[in-house]
């Protein structure tokens, strides 16, 4: 299996388990056509977006670790590289981006214990730091 094959595999991978493990919900909460968009941008990313989209998600969660650890306030001057790295995270997936649907992802991250223990994992408190960065910086 050569390295585009591996990539494509890894997409189709991703989008299937999001698919299985949160489809049902994105579809009855954003309907379909957004489901299946978030799906079509993701597997039509190219080798470097793809591996740019990985990174992204990677040092995220080692700021907001980082920040959390330092006891950062989230909506001063710390709080500004993480929600833009969100942000460029978010443009690989979403078909149009908007600071209040910005916002109202990162209440989701507090709200929903899926999410608080996926950013919580290593240092409690993430998924608050982030939601409270995106709050205080989405523009």
């Amino acid at each position: 299996m050569d390295d585009k094959e591996k990539i494509e595999g890894m997409k189709r991978e991703l989008v299937e388990d999001n698919e299985r493990t949160y489809g049902q919900e994105v579809r009855e909460r954003w309907g379909d056509a957004a489901a299946d968009g978030a799906n079509r941008k993701m597997l039509n990313l190219s080798k470097d977006q793809f591996a740019r989209f990985q990174e992204l998600g990677r040092r995220i969660n080692e700021e907001l670790e980082d920040a959390v650890r330092a006891g950062a306030d989230p909506t001063g001057p710390a709080g500004a590289r993480p929600c833009a790295l969100h942000k460029e995270w978010l443009d690989y997936t979403w078909s149009f981006y908007s600071p209040e649907a910005h916002k109202g992802l990162a209440e989701m991250y507090v709200a929903d214990g899926r999410f608080t223990s996926y950013y919580d994992e290593v240092v409690k408190g993430c998924a608050a730091w982030l939601r409270d960065a995106v709050i205080a910086r989405a523009r």
